[in-house]
């Protein structure tokens, strides 16, 4: 069974700290990312959201582990009613007037074998999320 965590990094046309509120802020998340109802990086936070495809979504049970500010976000990612659970580590590296940001997902083999939960799809995803969705978010005038 293959565990390497997927690994993604893309570098922006932003401050470091227009991406932290990028990945922190409620308001500012449900812009790019997902809707929440709520949201605080600080350890022990939870939160869910709804996500999947359109046909089938799911119930995303989240909880904040691990918050360095401004360079380090950890939160877990499982799903209602299934087995499995695992852990998306945003990092955040300035590089001057540009801004590296280093997203890993590990544990994605711990899902249930469900064709929605194969790798592939959320090396898809994040390709999407962090390729498109917030550089377009970030880097807008």
């Amino acid at each position: 069974m293959e565990t390497a965590p997927f690994v993604i990094e893309r570098t922006y046309n932003a401050t470091a700290e227009r991406v932290w509120q990028a990945i922190t802020d409620r308001d500012k998340m449900e812009q790019w990312y997902f809707k929440l109802k709520e949201f605080k990086p600080e350890v022990g936070f939870e939160f869910e959201f709804e996500g999947g495809p359109p046909e089938k979504t799911f119930l995303h049970l989240c909880k904040v582990t691990e918050v360095i500010p401004g360079k380090k976000l950890t939160h877990s990612w499982r799903y209602d009613g299934y087995e499995g659970n695992s852990f998306v580590t945003w990092e955040i590296f300035d590089e001057g007037d540009k801004t590296r940001v280093k997203l890993t997902h590990a544990g994605l083999e711990t899902f249930s074998p469900l064709p929605e939960f194969a790798k592939e799809n959320f090396v898809m995803g994040w390709t999407e999320i962090l390729g498109k969705m917030l550089k377009e978010y970030l880097e807008k005038a």
